[in-house]
């Protein structure tokens, strides 16, 4: 991945698009990062 913790990222899609915030975590097993003040994944039970 090349993306890292501390990195300033911009949202390109879905409900957040175009906001941006920092890295806080990367998950490289499931290529995903977390971003402060996103929300990005939704679970529905």
């Amino acid at each position: 991945m090349k993306v890292k913790v501390g990195d300033k990222v911009k949202i390109l899609a879905g409900k957040d698009k175009g906001k941006e915030g920092k890295v806080t975590v990367t998950l490289k097993n499931k290529d995903r990062v977390v971003v402060e003040g996103i929300n990005i994944v939704k679970k529905h039970m």
